[in-house]
């Protein structure tokens, strides 16, 4: 009805301004009476058979549903890290322990009007499984990316599980493997705490043409830590963001539409896998445990290499393929009381973090929030 409106205002629009902007050419009376009646039926005629056309119709709205869509999945996306926290004393307070045991965190999305009209959704076992199910997921990098992996298990698994999966998958520098049978899903932790071993991971996937459903990466902590080099961890990211980008069905280094020669299945299909980054956290220097990360790893460096990310193009906020999981800023929303070393956070900021990530995979999957 509104369509039907509008175009029949635009037409009237079209009967009256046209003429008068022929009259400026001097046109007789009779030519522009003329001109005015044939345009005004044919538009008429028009108007009322455009809605026989299904073909016609069903174009217009579909390019009218993609383009909503494709603005709101975007809006949506800007706005999943809008987070607020609540730090509060726990019952069992004690003063004279400033563990953060000492104190109880949650988190929600914030309330705001934007946030709220994605329908964000912190997901549960059963829906975390259906979106998951048969899906192979890969996380890749330090201390951090683990416990992103483990926050993800503790999602899916029974807590009897569970147990076991923490004295597996924290053996020093391991990788880990699991095939969460209820649902088919396979988890893949790799231990590679610097860029250019994910650099090899992901040529590793390309020369064998098998590459995971979901891919989470992250490192900087350790280069940071045994190099100090925010330039050459530039450098590296770049070469991560080429070899990440061929896995996308558009190549990113050129701007083609053309799909890549190489697919998510190794089928020759151009399915196109999720790849995520985690970010570095905040880092509280005067609470790193060692006196060589806390003269190496100051708040000048932090920023250094987070210059580095962004001029490397690697996260999709900056042209690049992979999304960033923000766990900076939602480790300083928390706070010094979410901490026990100032680099490793509790629990809380790491389920935000996996949330985070599902709810992207649903808009990305354009799956309903």
């Amino acid at each position: 009805m509104i369509g039907a409106v509008q175009l029949g205002v635009l037409a009237a629009c079209v009967v009256v301004l046209v003429p008068m902007a022929m009259a400026g050419y001097h046109l007789s009376r009779n030519k522009m009476l003329f001109f005015s009646g044939a345009l005004f039926i044919t538009l008429a005629i028009g108007v009322h058979l455009t809605p026989y056309f299904p073909t016609v119709n069903d174009f217009v709205t579909t390019v009218s549903s993609v383009v909503v869509f494709e603005n709101r999945r975007d809006s949506c996306l800007s706005h999943l890290h809008d987070v607020v926290w609540e730090v509060t004393p726990s019952p069992n307070f004690n003063p004279l322990d400033n563990n953060t045991v000492n104190y109880d965190k949650s988190w929600a999305w914030a309330s705001s009007s934007a946030v709220s009209a994605c329908g964000f959704q912190k997901l549960g076992r059963f829906d975390a499984s259906d979106l998951l199910n048969g899906s192979w997921v890969v996380v890749a990098g330090d201390s951090q990316a683990r416990l992103v992996a483990l926050s993800l298990l503790s999602l899916v698994l029974d807590s009897g599980p569970l147990e076991m999966v923490n004295k597996d998958l924290f053996k020093r520098h391991s990788d880990y493997q699991i095939v969460v049978g209820e649902i088919g899903m396979r988890l893949d932790f790799i231990w590679a705490p610097y860029t250019v071993n994910l650099t090899n991971l992901v040529t590793k996937f390309k020369r064998n043409r098998n590459f995971p459903d979901v891919l989470v990466m992250g490192s900087g902590l350790w280069h940071m830590l045994h190099f100090t080099n925010a330039s050459d961890f530039g450098v590296q990211l770049q070469s991560l963001r080429r070899s990440a980008a061929s896995l996308l069905p558009v190549s990113l280094e050129t701007g083609s539409n053309k799909p890549e020669t190489s697919s998510a299945s190794g089928s020759g299909s151009a399915r196109r896998p999720h790849l995520f980054w985690v970010g570095m956290p905040t880092l509280i220097n005067s609470m790193l445990n060692t006196e060589e990360k806390r003269e190496r790893m100051t708040d000048a460096m932090r920023g250094e290499y987070d210059k580095g990310l962004q001029k490397s193009k690697l996260i999709r906020q900056a042209g690049g393929p992979l999304w960033l999981l923000d766990i900076e800023s939602l480790s300083w929303n928390c706070g010094v009381r979410c901490t026990v070393d100032g680099m490793h956070y509790d629990m809380p900021v790491y389920e935000a973090v996996l949330h985070i990530m599902l709810n992207a995979l649903l808009i990305e999957s354009h799956q309903k929030l």
